[in-house]
């Protein structure tokens, strides 16, 4: 049988990914589909090699091999580097020099959940990139040929790459939550070369994520790393995602700090040497981030959410360092500029092992704001967007102060208020900041009259979490 087109389900070509339920939307014939398609893309740019990994969900063999005869399918030569977390297969990118790369991960999604994170040449592949491959798979629009297949281990060379940006300093105890995600595949190359004591929980690679969801920006899921960092004494402790591109962190009180309380942190850090540069940060990030970067010598940039937004920002402007609330955190300092976690964890232990004061010491010297979480009510994804806009034409007649960079994030001298439509999902998002409870109850105020206007309520108990 030739294969003469192929259909995807319309809610797995999301913005940033192609990601689904497998075996509802997401099958291996999606896989190879996605495959031959790349592979086409690649090749009529002019390439022909192509880097694929996988994580470690019960799923990924089988997508990853269709995938791979997608690509062979298309005359692309593939580099299998098997089960790695997804920095380790943007890594592999840049180190085989391939034109392109595939890593097939649900991320922090659920266990039945799969995807497939793509890059092409070294540039993040998303967007209307996604749309593309959808319109092209369905009109059979392919190259055909037969490449060939190589395995590689890159996990020396990976994991020497991220020790040659470690500083050395005054010994630490760390513990490191793999939340049985792909990180569990490098960990130990990495913290067994490191001076100081370090206590791994849930390293075994495990697709049911049997402990804790892997999802560090969710409180709960943190409860067994803060238990360890008392239990052991330890100077801090660092989460990962499933997929290994975002990063948790708790002081040695066992308090968690945010992504924007981290990128305070690391901005400080990178200015040092960089002073006068510009730092990127998605608009949930708290005006501390902002003022903070300022303080510090550098030029803050307010920026869209969405980690191949941001990527791509950093790459275009050439900043040294860019980052969001979900913890996707990107250095092009002295690295690659795409987010990994476990480099960045890396990163914080420079800093904490070279200075005068605990991570807690550092946290409590920061100002500290009160704010929702991030708050997200369902909201029909042919409606989202127009609430946006209208809450915003309303902002203007009121002659408000607002930045309009994605969504809306209203100023007030009690703080601010941010409402933005979810890319991915039927969902809008919103979050407020103040000095004070009593300003935060005004902005919280404002928000729901914004948005009661345009007949959304404001759930009392909207959720919060990524």
């Amino acid at each position: 049988m030739t294969e003469t087109a192929h259909r995807f389900d319309p809610t797995i070509l999301r913005e940033y990914d192609i990601r689904g339920i497998v075996g509802g939307t997401v099958h291996a014939a999606d896989a190879r589909a996605i495959g031959r398609t790349f592979g086409t893309l690649v090749r009529r740019k002019g390439g022909k090699r192509v880097a694929l990994g996988y994580d470690g969900r019960l799923s990924s063999p089988e997508l990853a091999a269709a995938c791979i005869a997608g690509l062979t399918a298309a005359g692309i030569d593939v580099i299998d580097i098997g089960v790695v977390a997804t920095p380790m297969l943007y890594f592999a990118v840049y180190h085989f020099e391939t034109d392109g790369g595939i890593q097939i991960t649900g991320s922090h999604n659920p266990p039945d959940y799969n995807g497939f994170k793509m890059m092409m040449g070294k540039k993040s592949f998303f967007g209307a990139d996604i749309q593309l491959l959808g319109a092209m798979a369905a009109a059979g629009d392919w190259e055909s040929g037969q490449g060939r297949v190589e395995k590689q281990d890159v996990l020396a060379d990976y994991a020497a790459r991220l020790l040659r940006d470690v500083k050395p300093g005054k010994p630490l105890k760390v513990a490191w939550d793999t939340g049985n995600g792909a990180v569990g595949v490098s960990i130990r190359a990495v913290v067994d070369k490191l001076q100081g004591e370090h206590f791994v929980l849930n390293e075994k690679v495990d697709g049911t994520f049997p402990a804790h969801h892997p999802d560090p920006t969710v409180p709960k899921n943190l409860e067994q790393l803060i238990a360890e960092v008392k239990k052991q004494g330890c100077d801090l402790g660092i989460a990962f995602d499933g997929d290994g591109d975002r990063i948790g962190a708790v002081d040695g009180k066992g308090r968690i700090l945010w992504g924007d309380q981290l990128l305070v942190l690391w901005s400080r850090d990178v200015l040092k040497q960089r002073p006068g540069a510009t730092i990127i940060a998605d608009v949930k990030a708290s005006q501390v981030l902002f003022d903070e970067i300022a303080r510090a010598g550098g030029k803050p940039m307010m920026f869209k959410t969405g980690h191949s937004l941001i990527k791509s920002k950093l790459a275009e402007i050439g900043a040294p360092l860019a980052g969001e609330m979900s913890g996707h955190i990107f250095f092009a300092d002295t690295f690659y500029g795409f987010d990994d976690a476990l480099y960045c964890g890396l990163r914080l232990l420079n800093i904490v092992a070279n200075a005068d004061e605990s991570l807690a010491a550092m946290r409590d010297g920061l100002p500290q704001p009160v704010n929702t979480p991030e708050l997200r009510f369902d909201c029909a994804d042919e409606r989202k967007f127009a609430v946006v806009e209208e809450v915003k034409a309303r902002l203007q007649k009121q002659e408000a102060k607002f930045s309009d960079i994605d969504g809306v994030r209203v100023s007030t001298p009690d703080g601010w208020w941010l409402l933005r439509a979810s890319n991915t999902q039927p969902v809008l998002v919103a979050r407020c900041e103040a000095a004070d409870e009593t300003g935060l109850e005004r902005l919280k105020s404002a928000l729901k009259a914004s948005l009661a206007a345009s007949g959304v309520e404001l759930p009392d108990d909207a959720s919060g979490g990524h």
